[in-house]
């Protein structure tokens, strides 16, 4: 509902990725947002909206790049792609440049067919369910004929590969784990490789009503649970709740978890019965695990030279967990790694291991902490969401192989058994996501970036990906429109009134695509007759249809907009994962070929990869450092924000250091640094820390990509966007995920003036020719 609060001032209910809020709005400005009455711990992230949305960084005309456009009209659009990056943009009317598109879309994909078009974009741009970028996007492109699109996320890609493999379908693994009152109820240890990280549980996508992660963590610590976090970085767990830390080499993860199982079958501490009835394989990986294989056992001892966790260490804590209901958590994180996949399906074997998947409070879960609202008690009823159309177009590349496309069109690769070819992509139309945030070696991508003819972006803010396109179509924020904000991770629904006007000549991307459509002859399929009012009104009462048949009363349409937000209600009973299944694995068997949980899998054996063979190994990493995700903000979404701005050195991304390692190299806290690698350098600014291993750096992804000199290669970044270090690499052939958290590099004092940061300036504007 939407208040009046004295004079000119507003008070709008709304929501975001951090959380729900009111915006307060005095005189068309948005000047400040209060947290969600029902938030216990609303997030800081909030206090950077404001700012953000009224950056003089948004974008205000629709602008294209001069070189393309004087390209364009002498008819060859491809020889200016060098120039991307570097080049003023020109101003042009919202008509001509809705021309332009239309008319690139039309010339690729009647010369070159619908697969040269790329419909990029990541689900994380907007909390609304209708004003959803990529759905948007996507919906519009099916419409005319299709693209090429990606398969699986950034977050998981490795481990929506494996999980199918293993126990049937990646959703029994990722959209839900355990409830948190069960694991309050029942559980003695949980074992969090990768911890339960506080800052990652202030964002869900679709928004979060009420941020509860952290209270159910007490709760259960409080409840008598014991805690072990398994990480190199000590503060990935909340230090309140009194867990051991025990800090091993980054991404040694399965050569510790191999040292437990170890310990566990030579302790006659294995569920051989469960193995029987649930599980199929187990000799077959015991044989490995015991050095029958390779002659080397993969015992405490081993472990621990990989792992730098003490031997006794993990011998101790094999025999606790054999002894009690045990909860093995593994972070999202640890499968964005060099063999990504491995760290899953060793999860899961060895919970089976111990014999306790499906019993209240044990087994294993993926993601507590890696996103807020995981495990939190839920009625399973859909959100509200814009269906993304029929899709007419079967051409598609794993999530992360973008360069790899861009590089090499036509190119033969594997993924998961299929021996798949890369299409020749003429056209990039990106809504709703930031490539040269997620993406690794950003070196690499920019030289990919400069091969389609044409880059097309919507676009609220001048981000690096902006810089680099050719047409910028400015696009709406959330807060200059109404939407729907829904998590199937949160018990609440919100109504996203519109608080303020649209900034400059900003269009929601609803109406970009309109305006597309009716050029192209397909208006009536994009829109289906209805206008936002009408979309926002037909996914809610979808859903509400759909929440009726599992017996969950939603209120009608109109008192929902009017009360602001509904309810949902938590089940009668905690979730526990494949509780059906362990009950009668007969009765409820897995989506696998066995009807079991997989430990050898005869599918995955036949592929032939070395680098992801039939059971679960250990495959050495190529490089051993990590990247993590930021607390200031949500991935690099306000990034421009003062949370974030006010976390930077000297306008550089923070990079966490041991004493002992910033002391082998004279640094101090609060010093620039070079860090860089064969891969690229940056700059960023020191912290100090004795909460990470030594020899182990910390610096956040999502610092905005500011290249000294965007045409050299190897240029310099000069704010601390970590992916200019990282490898572009899949994880394996099975699955293609990023490699993100895999990364060595050196580092040393910066000499010298430091460039000035412009990350958050926007391009020059010139005049036409």
């Amino acid at each position: 509902m939407t208040d009046t609060a004295g004079g000119n001032r507003r008070i709008i209910p709304h929501a975001s990725h951090w959380g729900a809020f009111s915006a307060e709005v005095e005189d068309g400005r948005l000047v400040g947002v209060s947290p969600f009455e029902r938030d216990p711990a609303p997030s800081p992230i909030l206090r950077s909206i404001p700012g953000a949305i009224h950056d003089a960084n948004r974008v205000a005309r629709p602008s294209i790049r001069r070189g393309w456009l004087d390209a364009h009209e002498r008819g060859t659009p491809q020889d200016s792609r060098r120039g991307r990056g570097a080049e003023p943009f020109v101003a042009v009317p919202w008509d001509e440049a809705l021309d332009l598109v239309a008319g690139e879309l039309d010339r690729v994909r009647n010369n070159f067919g619908n697969e040269a078009i790329f419909g990029g974009s990541y689900g994380w741009s907007s909390a609304g369910r209708f004003h959803h970028a990529k759905t948007q996007l996507q919906r519009f492109l099916n419409t005319i004929g299709g693209f090429t699109g990606q398969l699986y996320t950034y977050s998981i890609a490795a481990g929506y590969a494996i999980l199918p493999h293993v126990i049937g379908d990646f959703a029994i693994g990722l959209s839900h784990a355990t409830a948190w009152t069960s694991i309050r109820q029942d559980c003695e240890l949980f074992i969090a490789f990768g911890g339960v990280p506080a800052k990652n549980m202030q964002v869900s996508a679709g928004g979060l009503g009420e941020h509860v992660s952290g209270e159910f963590l007490a709760a259960a610590a409080a409840a008598g649970v014991d805690f072990v976090s398994v990480s190199p970085v000590r503060g990935d767990i909340d230090t309140a709740i009194g867990a051991e830390w025990l800090a091993l080499r980054p991404n040694t993860d399965v050569a510790l978890m191999l040292g437990l199982a170890h310990t566990l079958e030579t302790g006659n501490l294995v569920d051989h019965g469960f193995l029987a009835s649930h599980c199929t394989g187990y000799a077959r990986f015991r044989d490995y695990l015991t050095g029958g294989v390779d002659g080397q056992p993969k015992d405490a001892d081993w472990a621990a030279a990989i792992s730098g966790v003490d031997a006794d260490s993990i011998r101790a804590l094999a025999r606790r967990m054999g002894r009690s209901r045990t909860m093995i958590s593994t972070n999202w994180s640890l499968q964005r790694a060099d063999h990504g996949e491995q760290t899953f399906w060793m999860t899961i074997t060895l919970a089976a291991m111990l014999g306790q998947i499906g019993l209240s409070g044990g087994g294993f879960a993926f993601g507590y902490g890696s996103m807020g609202g995981v495990g939190t008690p839920r009625a399973e009823i859909p959100s509200p969401a814009l269906p993304a159309g029929r899709k007419a177009c079967e051409s598609w590349i794993p999530v992360a192989r973008i360069a790899d496309m861009l590089l090499n069109p036509g190119g033969v690769y594997e993924f998961n058994g299929q021996q798949r070819r890369y299409p020749d992509t003429r056209l990039v139309y990106w809504s709703g996501g930031n490539p040269f945030h997620h993406h690794q070696d950003l070196n690499r991508l920019v030289e990919a970036w400069r091969q389609p003819e044409t880059i097309i972006v919507n676009e609220p803010w001048w981000t690096a990906t902006a810089k680099f396109s050719d047409i910028v179509l400015p696009t709406t924020t959330t807060l200059e429109r109404n939407d729907i904000g829904a998590s199937s991770r949160d018990r609440y629904i919100i109504a996203m009134h519109r608080a303020i006007d649209p900034i400059g000549e900003a269009r929601h991307d609803f109406d970009v695509f309109s305006g597309l459509a009716r050029r192209a002859g397909t208006f009536e399929a994009f829109a289906e007759g209805r206008d936002e009012a009408g979309w926002l009104r037909h996914i809610y009462e979808r859903a509400q249809q759909r929440a009726a048949e599992q017996a969950v009363t939603l209120p009608a349409f109109e008192d929902f907009w009017q009360a602001g937000h509904v309810e949902v209600p938590a089940p009668a009973e905690p979730y526990v994962t494949l509780r059906d299944f362990r009950d009668d694995p007969a009765l409820h068997p897995l989506k696998t070929p066995s009807g079991k949980i997989e430990i050898f899998s005869s599918t995955v054996d036949s592929f032939g990869y070395d680098d992801c063979p039939g059971h679960p190994v250990w495959l050495e990493p190529e490089e051993w450092l990590i990247s993590n995700q930021p607390s200031t903000r949500l991935h690099s979404q306000m990034d421009n924000g003062a949370v974030s701005r006010e976390s930077k050195i000297a306008g550089r991304e923070p990079i966490w250091l041991h004493p002992e390692d910033a002391a082998a190299r004279g640094l101090a806290d609060g010093d620039l640094v070079s860090v860089y690698n064969g891969r690229g350098s940056l700059i960023a600014g020191v912290r100090l820390t004795d909460g990470l291993l030594p020899g182990v750096v910390q610096l956040a992804t999502g610092a905005w990509y500011d290249p000294s000199d965007p045409a050299a290669p190897d240029s310099i970044d000069k704010h601390g966007n970590p992916n200019v270090l990282t490898i572009d690499r899949g994880t394996s052939r099975l699955g293609q995920g990023p490699i993100a958290h895999t990364t060595l590099v050196e580092i040393e004092e910066f000499i010298g003036t430091p460039p000035p940061v412009t990350a958050f300036d926007p391009p020059p504007y010139a005049e036409r020719g």
